[in-house]
C-alpha cells in the first residue's frame, strides 16, 4: 500500500486496499504524483526565466527591467501568461488547421518529455534507464518536427523559409553534439545518466573534456535558436520566422518550449559535464547542501550563459552559422573522439597516471 494513506483511512474505507486499487490504481496514482513533482517545479522555472532573462539584459544595458507587475515585478510572467491566455488563436485561411495546432503542442511536450530521465538528484529521476544519452538524443531530434510542421502548416513563404533554416541549422548542429556525447561516455563507460553523474573522473580526464564542453554550450544555443544563433526568427528578413502566423496560446507554447529547451540543455550539461547533483570540484565539506541545490544552481549558471550571449553577441549570418557547424565543430569533435579515445587507452597501459 502506498505509504502516503493513513492507517485510520484504511479502516473507514477498507476497499482502498482492495486487489484492483492495489494493482492499478495506486501505481498510477504514485506515477502521477511522481510526474507533477517535477512538471510543476519546471513549468514555474521556465515562466520566472522569462522575468530572469529580461533582468539580466536590463542589468547589462543599464535599465530596470520588470517592476511595476508585483514586489519586483515577479508577478511580470503571470501576466504575461493570462494576457495570452486571453488573445484569440488566429488560424489562417490556408492553413492546414490540424497540423497547425499540432505543431506549438508538440514542440511543448517533446521539451518537457525529456526530463524524464535527468536525475537532479540521487534517485530522484523518474526513469532511470541504461540508455538515458540515447533517450535523450532522440528526444532532442524529434524537436525539429515541430518547426517543420509549423513552417509547412502556415501556408507562408515566410514561415516556411523559417521552418527550413530552423530545421538545417538543427540537424547541423545535432552532429557534433552527438560527437561530444561519444566523448563523455567513452570516459564513463555508461549510457545511464545517472551513472555518468556518479563516475570517478580524474582532473586530467575533465580538462581533457573541458574543450568539449565550450562546444556543447556553443551547440546548445543553435540547437535552441538562441542569439546569436536565433536566425530561424530573423525579423529583418522573415519577420518572425516559423511562428510568424501564431498568435494567442499556440505562439505561447512555442515561446514556452524554447525556454523549456533551454532549461534542459542546461540541465544535460549539468550533467555530463558538471556532477549534476554532487558539491563543485567535489569539495566534501558542501556535502552538507543538499543535490538538487546544486544541480539547480549549476543549471542557473548555464542559463546565465545563455541569457549572457543573447546580451553580448551579434546575430550571426546563416553563411557563417552552418560554416561554424560543419567545417569547425564536425572536424573538431571528431578529432577530439580520436584524441580521447587514445588518452584513455594511453593510461589503462601505463596505470597510475592520473
Amino acid at each position: 500500500m502506498p505509504a502516503y494513506l493513513p492507517q485510520k483511512m484504511l479502516e473507514w474505507f477498507p476497499w482502498l486496499a482492495s486487489e484492483f486499487f492495489v494493482l492499478y490504481v495506486w501505481p498510477v496514482v504514485g506515477i502521477s504524483l511522481a510526474i507533477l513533482a517535477l512538471v510543476v517545479p519546471l513549468i514555474v522555472a521556465m515562466a520566472y526565466l522569462t522575468y530572469a532573462e529580461r533582468k539580466v539584459l536590463a542589468a547589462m544595458q543599464l535599465r530596470q527591467g520588470p517592476m511595476m507587475v508585483g514586489p519586483f515585478g515577479l508577478l511580470q510572467p503571470l501576466a504575461d501568461g493570462l494576457k495570452l491566455l486571453g488573445k484569440e488563436t488566429i488560424i489562417p485561411r490556408g492553413a492546414n488547421r490540424f497540423i497547425f495546432v499540432m505543431a506549438p503542442m508538440l514542440t511543448f511536450m517533446l521539451a518537457l518529455v525529456a526530463w524524464a530521465v535527468i536525475p537532479v538528484n540521487a534517485g530522484w529521476v523518474l526513469a532511470d534507464i541504461n540508455v538515458g544519452i540515447l533517450y535523450l538524443f532522440a528526444i532532442s531530434s524529434l524537436g525539429v518536427y515541430g518547426i517543420l510542421m509549423a513552417g509547412w502548416a502556415s501556408n507562408s513563404r515566410y514561415a516556411f523559409l523559417g521552418g527550413l533554416r530552423s530545421a538545417a541549422q538543427m540537424v547541423s548542429y545535432e552532429v557534433s553534439i552527438g560527437l561530444v556525447l561519444v566523448t563523455v561516455l567513452l570516459t564513463t563507460g555508461s549510457l545511464n545518466l545517472t551513472d555518468i553523474v556518479m563516475a570517478e573522473r580524474p582532473f586530467w580526464v575533465d580538462l581533457l573534456l573541458f574543450p568539449m564542453f565550450i562546444v556543447f554550450v556553443i551547440s546548445a544555443l543553435a540547437e535552441t535558436n538562441r542569439a546569436p544563433f536565433d536566425l530561424p526568427e530573423g525579423e529583418s528578413e522573415l519577420v518572425g520566422g516559423y511562428n510568424v502566423e501564431y498568435s494567442s496560446m499556440t505562439f505561447a507554447l512555442f515561446f514556452l518550449g524554447e525556454y523549456m529547451n533551454m532549461i534542459l540543455m542546461s540541465g544535460m550539461t549539468a550533467v555530463l559535464f558538471m556532477g549534476g547533483w554532487l558539491p563543485p570540484f567535489g569539495i566534501e565539506a558542501l556535502a552538507a547542501v543538499p543535490g538538487v541545490i546544486w544541480f539547480a544552481l549549476k543549471v542557473c549558471f548555464v542559463l546565465f550563459i545563455f541569457l549572457w550571449a543573447r546580451a553580448t553577441l551579434p546575430r550571426y549570418r546563416y553563411d557563417q552559422l552552418m560554416r561554424l557547424g560543419w567545417k569547425v565543430f564536425l572536424p573538431l569533435t571528431l578529432l577530439w573522439v580520436v584524441v580521447v579515445a587514445g588518452a584513455l587507452l594511453y593510461n589503462n597501459a601505463l596505470p597510475g597516471m592520473e
